[in-house]
């Protein structure tokens, strides 16, 4: 049975998980108690990880390279990896 802390992690990445594909992003979650969403863009072939993790304020997301954004807005985080991840090396 997941702990707490992890049942809000989860959620807070399936939250985002959810507005992806609507970006054109694909993610599938890894990690099992640990978890972490593995993100990327089929057309660009650019991918990253998002943590969740809490912070002072509440949940903070967390994404290479130097990605953070607050965890209240998953849309607004989507549009940021989807920047990020859709744009051509």
């Amino acid at each position: 049975m997941p702990s707490a802390f992890t049942q809000q992690r989860l959620a807070h990445l399936e939250s985002l998980a959810a507005e992806l594909p609507e970006r054109g992003l694909v993610s599938r979650m890894l990690g099992g108690d640990d978890p972490v969403l593995w993100v990327w863009h089929p057309g660009s072939g650019r991918q990253t990880i998002v943590f969740a993790t809490p912070a002072r304020d509440g949940w903070l997301f967390l994404w290479s390279p130097a990605g953070q954004e607050s965890a209240d807005d998953p849309g607004h985080v989507a549009d940021s990896v989807g920047k990020l991840l859709g744009t051509t090396p």
